[in-house]
């Protein structure tokens, strides 16, 4: 496996061992429905939880939460409403994001950030 491969898998990893660790019930990882794909599916309190899971060595070529464009942001509501629609979920969803940077010592540092964004009207 190419090692931006590993390290997508091991932050994602880490995000849904946080997301347990923090109450929520992780439903998916990594779900796919043809060319739709979601991170992390979770609920807790009621509420479905998307969780975009962007993983970094360092911020040299920015921060991880700029790589979640419009574009991005359209393909991650499409393919909720689809996983919506699979499983006859009747809940409020809720979009996040979980950045994960190594720092200067080669330890993670995880940033959860709630209602990240919101679907776009159009």
């Amino acid at each position: 496996m190419a090692a931006h491969n590993e390290l997508g898998k091991n932050g994602e990893s880490l995000a849904a061992n946080y997301m347990q660790s923090e109450g929520y019930v992780v439903r998916h990882r990594n779900w796919r429905c043809g060319h739709k794909e979601l991170d992390i599916v979770a609920e807790k309190d009621g509420i479905l939880i998307v969780v975009e899971v962007k993983t970094r060595k360092n911020t040299f070529f920015g921060q991880p939460e700029e790589a979640v464009t419009n574009g991005k942001i359209k393909r991650i509501v499409h393919s909720t409403d689809a996983y919506l629609r699979r499983y006859a979920i009747d809940l409020p969803v809720r979009f996040d994001l979980i950045t994960i940077i190594t720092d200067e010592n080669g330890e993670p540092r995880l940033t959860h950030i709630e209602n990240a964004f919101y679907p776009p009207l159009c």
